[in-house]
């Protein structure tokens, strides 16, 4: 399957600004960026690495005042929904990979220590492995209220799980904080979500979170905001939490004046009502 994903991007400074973007699709075997476009105005040198998680990143100086960044791309995916594994079992921890071990520890916004014993109590009557994380989803896309504007650079899972309102990155960093608690390893995912096989209520193109666990056999993905199976995932980045993985960091002082986003499935009739513009000044 080929989806067109894309964002606009409008910022104001004072002044030169540095700053890193993660935009670009992840490189991997399950996705294959087929071709795409930037363009930075006004003009001005871009540099790219590639971070210590894989993510591929964008390195520029914004110019003072008014500095546009747009990026279109097309990409091949499966065109399979998220795949169930219920009878994944959960690793014990001597047994996990050296790499997994960094993903069942706190981060910035990720505190299992936090909610050691909330946790067992919640899940540990369900059965480990697969079932357990799934219960976890449940839990948190049921008792997290949906609502933009609620959380802040500083809002951690500790901060969601008292108030029970955030966005998708709050529902994905409770989730991954509840899932490292039961020692099961738990990565940050950030990415385009298309609205292929929803129905209009869930029809939101959008960036997204959601996450990804080590279990038997690998990395399996799950999504507590929308807590059900889709197709078209376009995966940015990975890593501990969103810290990781923020689409913009600045260097500076800067304002957000717009932001659009694109994510449909090529061939989908065009409809400008389609694009999200989360942010219009």
């Amino acid at each position: 399957m080929e989806v067109r994903v894309g964002c606009d991007f409008t910022y104001e400074t004072d002044g030169p600004t540095p700053a890193v973007m993660q935009v670009y699709p992840y490189v991997s075997d399950d996705q294959l960026v087929l071709r795409s476009t930037r363009e930075v105005a006004p003009e001005v040198p871009v540099g790219e690495f590639t971070d210590v998680y894989g993510n591929i990143c964008w390195r520029f100086v914004m110019p003072g005042g008014r500095c546009t960044v747009h990026f279109d791309a097309v990409v091949d995916v499966s065109g399979e929904l998220d795949h169930v594994y219920p009878d994944a079992r959960q690793m014990p921890v001597q047994d996990l990979p050296d790499d997994a071990l960094q993903f069942t520890l706190p981060s910035r916004y990720c505190l299992p220590e936090v909610l050691a014993g909330d946790e067992w109590q919640l899940f540990s009557s369900v059965e480990s492995g697969w079932r357990r994380v799934q219960a976890v989803c449940d839990w948190v896309h049921t008792n997290i209220r949906f609502q933009y504007g609620t959380s802040t650079p500083y809002t951690t899972s500790a901060d969601v799980f008292e108030t029970r309102v955030g966005v998708c990155r709050d529902y994905a960093h409770l989730a991954i904080s509840f899932c490292r608690a039961l020692n099961i390893p738990a990565r940050y995912v950030f990415g385009y979500l298309p609205d292929i096989g929803v129905t209009a209520s869930h029809a939101v193109m959008d960036f997204c979170a959601w996450f990804e666990v080590y279990l038997e056999g690998g990395w399996y993905t799950f999504d507590p905001r929308n807590n059900q199976r889709r197709v078209g995932r376009v995966v940015i980045g990975k890593g501990r939490d969103a810290l990781d993985v923020a689409m913009a960091t600045t260097y500076g002082q800067h304002r957000l004046l717009n932001m659009t986003v694109l994510a449909e499935r090529v061939g989908s009739a065009a409809n400008p009502e389609n694009e999200v513009q989360h942010c219009n000044a």
